[in-house]
């Protein structure tokens, strides 16, 4: 996850609340499958998750887009370090939003995120190297259209509702429809827990505009009422 200033492209390091998520947890989100992993996927605001790493080292064609690989290795890693005590302190402060079955309590979240954040950090010289981190950001990229088999946005869209407008997230899901044949988005909440007020005006808009858009259980569920993901594709 990485959390957006007011503009991204003037976003500095002490902005930034790096979250890293694990290959399984993006597997269990977007209901990914071995056919999913097969082909090329663009993460959209990957921030520190390992999901490139992991998914990269199993042969999957994987590059993330995120402000925050303007940043070299050693400002994000000081920054993890920075704000890891902070989210740990709102994560127990908060611990009636979450769902405790898998992740089975703060001090673990903490270990599973640290590890996902640490492996980002153990490949992504490499990975800036090979032009799989680039500094991209919504709503618009750089890739040519249909660059890509599947884009996803994970802990971003619609989750900022308060942050961005409805504006702002069409123009996000069709910059990514662009550029890839299907998106999935997760979750479809905003902060706090409440359904996103962008999402039903956003599924509205998006057939009109002829995609197939459907919402789908999902089998993760670590905040609570976040069981649905967004799946757009082209007809």
């Amino acid at each position: 996850m990485y959390v957006y200033g007011d503009l991204a492209l003037t976003t500095l390091i002490h902005e930034t609340v790096p979250w890293g998520r694990s290959l399984d947890e993006y597997v269990a989100m977007f209901n990914l499958t071995p056919a999913d992993l097969a082909g090329s996927i663009l993460d959209c605001g990957g921030g520190p998750s390992s999901f490139n790493a992991e998914a990269t080292l199993r042969g999957t064609k994987v590059i993330s887009c995120d402000p925050l690989y303007r940043f070299s290795r050693r400002e994000i890693e000081e920054r993890i370090a920075e704000v890891y005590p902070l989210l740990m302190n709102e994560m127990r402060l908060n611990h009636g939003t979450f769902r405790w079955d898998t992740l089975i309590s703060p001090e673990y979240v903490g270990e599973v995120r640290m590890a996902a954040m640490n492996a980002f950090l153990a490949d992504y010289e490499d990975g800036i190297f090979e032009d799989r981190y680039l500094e991209e950001s919504l709503p618009r990229l750089s890739f040519p259209a249909d660059s890509f088999d599947l884009a996803l946005s994970s802990h971003f869209l619609f989750l900022y509702s308060a942050a961005f407008s409805f504006e702002f997230h069409l123009a996000a899901i069709r910059e990514m429809l662009r550029v890839a044949r299907e998106i999935r988005i997760y979750p479809l909440l905003a902060m706090g827990g409440s359904p996103s007020p962008h999402v039903r005006t956003a599924i509205a808009a998006l057939r009109l505009d002829g995609f197939r858009v459907e919402r789908v259980p999902t089998t993760y569920e670590f905040q609570i009422g976040a069981t649905e993901l967004l799946r757009v594709s082209k007809t």
